[in-house]
């Protein structure tokens, strides 16, 4: 079950929820997480599509918790994650894939480029560099992005929007289904952010995987986002289609 907005009061724009049946056959997607936080309780059930799902809320109220639940970096006390047919996490089947085994890109809000690296070596990092296969999608990502100037640069040496770029491309390099971004453009100045805003657009049709994003910024999240949830310690409070005509 999920809950979804049906109807919105023209005066106010508010929404009226009502908890209806998910067809899940399109989901790239599902998740049940719960995990006993400090203050509160993350209790979630969500899923994506290929789609770009953002995901709002106040700082502290889980967001940040959610995305390391489903990327590996935390485990949930109970729930599951799945992507298709491939269980990552279930604490029935007593199943926990390692972050490596997930298929899942996760882009940081501070990028977590290795400083002491070169822009390659910072993609090359975790792939086979022997198959010569990986190495052709690795020299694609850096012209698809437009960041094969940089390869002998470091990460000290190049601006915001290019760290971003770089940050994009290695999140890309193990070909995942599904990629995680927690606030990647929110370092930016707003000019970088319009040329960004555009690339991820493309990114977006060019991969054709699903994105989980979040951010603070409304504008940013109805411009690239399909859907829209918004959260409140730990829990959904409203989720939002742009799809839907209203």
């Amino acid at each position: 079950m999920e809950y979804v907005c049906t109807k919105r009061n023209r005066i106010d724009m508010s929404c009226e929820k009502e908890e209806i049946d998910i067809n899940t056959s399109s989901n790239l997607l599902e998740a049940r997480i719960y995990k006993k936080l400090r203050f509160f309780d993350l209790d979630m059930d969500l899923n994506l599509k290929k789609e770009v799902l953002v995901i709002q809320g106040h700082s502290g109220s889980g967001k940040t918790t959610l995305l390391n639940c489903i990327s590996g970096i935390a485990q949930p006390d109970k729930g599951f994650v799945n992507i298709e047919s491939d269980i990552l996490y279930s604490d029935e089947k007593k199943i926990n894939k390692p972050i490596r085994d997930r298929n899942i890109g996760y882009m940081f809000q501070n990028y977590a480029l290795f400083p002491n690296m070169t822009v390659e070596k910072n993609l090359i990092f975790g792939i086979n560099k022997k198959n010569l296969g990986h190495m052709k999608y690795l020299n694609d990502l850096m012209e698809i992005f437009k960041i094969s100037h940089l390869k002998n640069r470091y990460p000290g040496d190049i601006s915001g929007g290019e760290k971003q770029r770089v940050a994009l491309a290695r999140s890309l390099t193990t070909r995942p289904k599904v990629m995680l971004m927690d606030e990647p453009f929110s370092a930016l100045d707003t000019e970088t952010k319009d040329i960004l805003y555009r690339e991820f657009l493309e990114f977006k049709k060019e991969f054709d995987i699903g994105v989980m994003l979040i951010t603070h910024n409304d504008e940013e999240a109805r411009y690239l986002g399909d859907r829209i949830i918004k959260i409140d310690n730990g829990k959904i409070i409203s989720i939002e289609d742009k799809n839907i005509d209203w």
